[in-house]
């Protein structure tokens, strides 16, 4: 089964498809960070900046395999 990837045409230039996936996990990230602080997130962790950077490779990486 071959995927044929759509790249992004932004003014003649061709974006891969991968630096839309790590753009679009990084909205969704920024939409999620507010709700993280509401339920105290931060707390949970010794190193809440290592947390979000892991959630959000986790993120990208979910995006990267489902589409």
């Amino acid at each position: 089964m071959t995927n044929t990837y759509c790249e992004l045409v932004i003014g003649g230039v061709l974006i891969a498809p991968i630096v839309s996936y790590a753009v679009i996990a990084l909205v969704a990230f920024l939409l999620l960070r507010p709700v993280l602080r509401l339920v105290g997130f931060a707390r949970l962790f010794s190193n809440p900046s290592l947390a979000e950077l892991s959630l959000y490779v986790a993120m990208f990486g979910l995006l990267v395999l489902l589409l």
